[in-house]
């Protein structure tokens, strides 16, 4: 069974789409499958969150009527809810999902996990880039 020190420390190796050190997507609010700022990844994360996306109000609509509800505040999961300008780890296949339906968010490459490029080629994910 892996330690406290060897999930850090798998976490230190996070890779971005770019090839360099995964940067942290938001600390405010706090993001990221493991809810320590970084879209990083492993078997735990069941919806693959490696995508740092730059919430829009656009997105934000798209994902409530897709049944996620990313704007409402839920305080009793410590949920501020999102509004535009919010950096946000997205599951991978949800931007996919939003972009064949016209309405992904902009992106920050250095902080969107290699894993992503199973799901979007790194093409497509620089055209969305900020």
């Amino acid at each position: 069974m892996a330690t406290r020190d060897d999930t850090a420390r798998i976490y230190a190796d996070a890779r971005n789409v770019l090839g360099g050190d995964l940067a942290s997507c938001s600390l405010d609010p706090m993001t990221g499958a493991f809810r320590n700022g970084c879209c990083e990844t492993d078997n735990h994360d069941v919806g693959m969150h490696t995508v740092c996306a730059v919430m829009t109000a656009e997105f934000l609509a798209f994902s409530k009527a897709m049944g996620n509800d990313l704007s409402t505040p839920m305080p009793e999961y410590g949920f501020p809810g999102l509004k535009p300008g919010d950096r946000w780890c997205l599951c991978a296949p949800r931007w996919k999902e939003a972009l064949d339906a016209g309405a992904a968010p902009k992106l920050v490459l250095e902080a969107t996990h290699e894993e992503t490029l199973a799901i979007v080629g790194l093409g497509v994910l620089k055209d969305y880039a900020v």
